[in-house]
């Protein structure tokens, strides 16, 4: 029987290291004192997993957070990602130090390709080869892609040694990524969910909300906890800091196998954002 999971557990990536297995999100928390008071909330509970990115334009404040927070920076994860505007080997390289620089923290922890460009493909490509030099350098400890669909995933591992560490993908009941999860668990891709919490547009669902009632948790708590079952790294957003702790408190209770199977059936193919399947 495997260990129970804390919020201190951390998984092994393929590149080495390890990702804590429950973060925070900073998507759509903006510039300024949100974004800085929610990593600051993150950290004090026990948080050790911070995810931002170029184009949600709060890296500098992520750093800031971070630096004052008295936590080691060799405790805490720090994720950033590449724009796709960025895309291509010279640009990536050189976005990559700018993210650095933002973030200054001395490393990045993680770096991934926002999403596979689809004009030309040939880009994504070159981000790759950049990404490759960045982790051999030191740059980036470990680096992996987000947005990535199997087609994609074989794109890089029929042409490149260095394979992805993590692909970020939206995960959750109502998108349940079955053949995506165990092709990348195959690989030892680490698949990382973003929007567990369906931009809170499910939380009314009734079935989440009977499976909620009967742990005694929130319909968030158990979203979350459905992915950490999956071995899914989760990152929930939120920007208020009884939310942010209410997320972390997942951990003292378990889904059964027959709640996990009602959950998973909930899949519909919904999505939040755009389908990567639709880039060539």
């Amino acid at each position: 029987m495997d260990p129970p999971i804390s919020l201190e557990s951390r998984l092994s990536l393929l590149q080495g290291g390890q990702i804590p297995v429950l973060g925070l999100g900073v998507w759509q928390a903006g510039a300024g004192e949100a974004t800085r008071a929610a990593v600051t909330w993150a950290l004090a509970a026990g948080y050790r997993l911070i995810d931002t990115a170029r184009m949600y334009g709060n890296e500098r404040e992520v750093g800031e957070a971070i630096r004052a927070s008295g936590v080691p920076r060799e405790e805490v994860f720090v994720t950033t990602k590449l724009a796709g505007g960025d895309q291509g080997y010279e640009s990536a390289l050189a976005a990559a130090q700018a993210s650095l620089q933002r973030l200054d923290l001395g490393y990045i922890d993680l770096y991934l390709i926002h999403w596979p460009t689809a004009t030309p493909p040939s880009r994504r490509l070159d981000s790759w080869r950049a990404l490759e030099r960045l982790h051999a350098e030191g740059v980036c400890r470990a680096v992996g892609v987000s947005n990535y669909t199997v087609r994609h995933l074989e794109e890089i591992r029929s042409r490149f040694q260095l394979q992805p560490a993590v692909n970020q993908v939206e995960f959750h009941p109502f998108l349940y990524q079955r053949d995506l999860l165990e092709y990348c668990h195959r690989r030892q891709i680490q698949v990382e969910a973003y929007s567990p919490l369906v931009h809170g547009r499910r939380l009314e669902d009734p079935r989440i909300r009977e499976v909620a009632a009967h742990h005694h948790r929130s319909p968030a708590q158990v979203l979350i906890r459905w992915g950490l079952q999956h071995g899914v790294v989760e990152i929930p957003k939120s920007s208020r800091q009884d939310r942010i702790v209410e997320n972390s408190r997942v951990f003292d209770f378990e889904l059964t196998p027959a709640e996990m199977s009602r959950l998973n059936a909930l899949d519909e193919g919904f999505r939040t954002t755009m389908d990567p399947e639709e880039i060539t």
